[in-house]
């Protein structure tokens, strides 16, 4: 740990996890929808609970090592340890989050390492509050507290509403009977009785404006969706014809079910057909990021014609298809006058007609004219919109009425209103058509973290079968809140700044940087909340958008550039973490999970950095804190990599910090750098053994990394100035390369070879005489490498044998030389064509050479990264991520037979 560290017990967390375990039941997580919190109300990078109520746990539960007055050996320390692990490894499955007897053991263990009385838990970002709500779970008080008031207002109804009118029976007069009502059984009855009125209610109001299909046999279907494109008139004069915008003209991709819209000039007007089969429709789209065409008079229209139609107000939509439900099918239809007249309604009067932000990275529709948020909808949404809001207001006195409460009233309401925020999300005019083989069903508003300009709009039906339908929503609604834990917690609109106002634990999830500007996605679901609920929260509620300019986000377009923005960021994370610092116990660690990519910045001669990664530990440091452990998790959205580019990660790096002590250190650079050398070799080896996928093995350096540098109170360069957060990510990154280089050692000359070369050349030709120096320089020679399976060589050229071009039914036992290379490759296919069962057969035959195939699929993902070979790199991941699994479906005993001898492996 250092040199004047303070003495204190060491938390689990810092020490040691079944990080398998916890990864695996995060990852499941991300499928289970029916009753999971997180479909309570959309908020984004909502962190899974599984990861939470673990890192929770660890954090204040001793490591056996800092009790040797119980655990005086090493053995008996490891006994213990595993017994916790154990208890962990149960509580983090999702069946456990309703378990009362594991809970029970969970929140003894807590209470044992503080003699009966475990301190509150904070959350200062709560965001979706899955940290507050998994507090609340392991019978801590749970303090949350957000700057926005739309998270603020999620997390009470997660950890405030369900305590506050616990085991009470339901007020509504056909209410289930029963005879005892645990915890939040009875509001969620409540809110699925009268979220049946309202349905019931809106039937009858608006009805009429979704009417059934009829198909082509005379009979009638219920609507899922009406298709529409966007409109705009032809520039060119001699046409001046409705030009449709369309990105995509599919309907449906499924097998033998193939669905389309075929496009007909027609005049001066364009008119819409259903065409069937695999060939598709005669044209893709008519619009798309480098501009539009004309089906009319084909001729191209430049995107700056279509914005300045939208802006004037003259964009239109034209019904293209309607679908209908079939039986076990989708079925599509042309459109027809009385489906056209059905959307022909008025808007309302009483709409949300706030502003969008402009934010151009993340809101394009107000580049089209769509610049206020009822402009996001069409009329016939806001008239769906404004009835359920109002329903809302019906359903609250049809409470107090039933009850003569009126604080459960507003309980039951803040549920219906959310039912209202669902309907926003899967009802508005930026929501496109999924036209995919599973799918074929609207997408969502926020299908990624932005409001987007759509071109083709899929219409849902909110009374109907479709997804999004207000009936579904109840279901969903009223299992979430049935299932929800009941305990002391409290959430609060506050500043994170001035947040800590007791001796509080903190556990959160801050912001990243400049990744998503959530107030202003978020307002997208506030205008509708305050609508139905501003009597309820005025003070929540009070203002007409959500508070800008004190969130903690480094956007250029909100605070004047660049330069005033990262300012305006780090002040905030510097403030933040000192008023945490001021009041968090020295007896426990504080956790943080961040997300943020170390992606390029334009950097300087200490290298390139993060400038989120850097921002964040840069306020750590300032406020008095080291990182004492770091875990990465996996806790977000798949396993597989995106965008090389892109700032997603497939794990989170949780940090647990301690207050520096004062008596810390000052040192050189030399000796920095020196600890460094002999520290992060290690931490990085036990990643790796830990399946941590390749495309986050630089971010999970940052965490040993500034472990070592953050135990010193200062790092001296050679002039005597302090060593920067940025210099100190670049040595641990520089260090990191090192590593990976050296682990090359290990491998056969063959595979260092193939390293080298496809480092140079990737899978492309190069000349034998390269060739032929490289094999000499590392001890092999190109025949050798043919023999091996390795290359091709031919007419002066060798290129390595791409996968495609190895053999399928490759039995390494009859092979007399196996490279790791070869067996790495083999893997990967193996993979890619049989999927996880299949790799693990083969991992069966190769024996010990798969982990040797599993450091190398680390080295060559770097290599691809550097080099933006993002396909090859997915591949690279992708064996590492599904090692876990790998493993142990090939845990069988093997037979001799099935393992490769040392002789064969070079």
């Amino acid at each position: 740990m250092g040199a004047g560290v303070t003495a204190y017990r060491r938390k689990l967390i810092e020490v040691a996890l079944p990080l398998d375990a916890i990864n695996r039941e995060s990852a499941r997580e991300k499928s289970i929808r029916h009753g999971h919190p997180s479909t309570l109300h959309l908020w984004w990078a909502r962190r899974p609970l599984a990861a939470c109520r673990a890192v929770l746990f660890a954090q204040l539960v001793d490591d056996p090592s800092s009790r040797p007055e119980e655990f005086p050996t090493a053995r008996e320390q490891d006994a213990e340890r595993a017994r916790l692990f154990a208890l962990l490894e149960e509580l983090v499955k999702w069946e456990s989050s309703t378990k009362d007897a594991v809970l029970a053991t969970a929140r003894a263990e807590i209470r044992r390492c503080f003699d009966g009385d475990p301190p509150p838990v904070l959350d200062p970002f709560c965001g979706g509050g899955s940290i507050p709500l998994e507090a609340q779970r392991l019978g801590l008080e749970a303090h949350a507290s957000d700057l926005n008031p739309v998270p603020v207002l999620i997390t009470k109804a997660l950890i405030e509403l369900p305590a506050r009118f616990a085991d009470r029976p339901p007020v509504h007069p056909r209410a289930e009977h029963r005879t005892t009502w645990k915890g939040a059984q009875g509001l969620a009855e409540d809110v699925r009785r009268y979220g049946a009125w309202m349905r019931e209610e809106a039937e009858r109001r608006i009805g009429h404006l979704y009417p059934q299909a009829t198909l082509d046999d005379g009979t009638t279907a219920p609507v899922i969706a009406w298709l529409w494109a966007r409109t705009v008139t032809c520039p060119n004069p001699a046409c001046r014809a409705t030009m449709p915008l369309a990105r995509s003209f599919w309907l449906g991709k499924k097998k033998g079910k193939e669905a389309w819209v075929r496009p007909v000039p027609d005049g001066d007007r364009v008119r819409f057909e259903i065409g069937h089969g695999p060939a598709g429709p005669p044209v893709d789209g008519t619009v798309g990021r480098n501009g539009a065409t004309c089906l009319v008079c084909s001729s191209p229209v430049p995107l700056a014609h279509v914005r300045a139609e939208g802006k004037a107000g003259r964009m239109g939509a034209q019904l293209m298809a309607v679908v209908a439900e079939g039986y076990r099918r989708r079925v599509y239809l042309p459109p027809s006058p009385e489906h056209e007249k059905a959307a022909d309604v008025p808007r309302p009067e009483d709409v949300p007609d706030t502003e969008l932000a402009r934010n151009p990275r993340h809101m394009t529709a107000p580049n089209y004219g769509l610049t206020r948020h009822a402009d996001l909808f069409t009329n016939r949404q806001l008239t769906a919109l404004t009835t359920f809001s109002d329903l809302v207001h019906g359903a609250r006195e049809r409470v107090v009425q039933d009850s003569g409460d009126a604080a459960y009233a507003d309980a039951v309401a803040t549920y219906l209103t959310f039912l209202v925020s669902k309907v926003a999300d899967r009802n508005s005019a930026v929501c496109g058509w999924d036209s995919s083989p599973s799918k074929e069903t609207p997408r969502s508003t926020f299908a990624r973290q932005a409001i987007p300009m759509v071109w083709d709009i899929a219409e849902g039906n909110v009374l109907g079968p479709g997804s999004g339908n207000f009936a579904d929503s109840i279901g969903f609604e009223a299992a979430v809140v049935e299932a929800l834990p009941v305990g002391k917690g409290a959430a609060v609109q506050r500043d994170a700044r001035d947040a800590a106002e007791q001796s509080v634990i903190v556990s959160t999830d801050p912001p990243y940087y400049d990744n998503v500007p959530y107030a202003d996605l978020a307002d997208f679901f506030y205008v509708w909340l305050r609508r139905s609920l501003r009597d309820v929260y005025p003070d929540l509620l009070g203002t007409m958008l959500t508070p800008k300019q004190q969130e903690l986000v480094a956007d250029p377009f909100r605070y004047g550039g660049r330069a005033q923005a990262e300012q305006h960021f780090e002040e905030g994370f510097v403030r933040t973490f000192a008023a945490i610092r001021s009041r968090h116990p020295d007896n426990v660690p504080m956790t943080v999970f961040y997300a943020f990519k170390q992606a390029e910045t334009d950097g300087d001669d200490e290298g390139v950095a993060s400038t989120g990664w850097e921002t964040m530990l840069a306020g750590l440091l300032s406020a008095g804190f080291m990182v004492t452990a770091t875990w990465p998790m996996r806790t977000e959205l798949g396993n597989r990599m995106r965008n090389m580019e892109s700032n997603a990660l497939a794990s989170s790096i949780v940090l647990a910090c301690r207050p520096r002590p004062e008596t810390a250190q000052t040192v050189d650079r030399r000796t920095f750098v020196a600890a460094l050398k002999a520290e992060l070799p290690g931490a990085l080896r036990e990643m790796q053994q830990g399946a941590v996928a390749p495309v986050d093995l630089a971010q999970s350096a940052i965490g040993p990394g500034m472990a070592v540098f953050s135990r010193y109170a200062t790092v001296l360069e050679a002039d005597g100035t302090a060593m920067t957060v940025r210099a100190a990510l670049a040595q641990i990154n520089k260090v990191l390369d090192e590593v990976l280089a050296e682990q090359e050692g290990e491998f056969d000359a063959e595979t260092r070879w193939a390293i080298k070369w496809f480092e140079q050349h990737g899978f492309d030709e190069g000349q034998f005489g390269t060739a032929d120096v490289l094999a000499r320089a590392t001890n092999t020679a190109v025949a050798a490498l043919q023999e091996a399976g390795v290359v091709r060589s031919a007419r002066g050229t060798v290129s390595l044998l791409t996968r495609e071009e190895m053999p399928d039914a490759w039995d390494p036992g009859r092979d007399s030389r196996v490279p790791v290379w070869e067996v790495t490759q083999h893997l990967i296919k193996r993979l890619e064509s049989g999927g996880e069962q299949a790799a693990a057969d083969l991992l069966r035959q190769v024996g010990a050479a798969g982990e040797v195939a599993r450091d190398l699929a680390y080295r060559l993902y770097s290599i691809c990264e550097r080099r933006k070979w993002a396909k090859q790199a997915m591949a690279f991941n992708a064996l590492v991520t599904s090692w876990p699994e790998i493993q142990r479906l090939a845990g069988q005993a093997p037979t001799p037979d099935q393992v490769v001898s040392d002789e064969q492996l070079f």
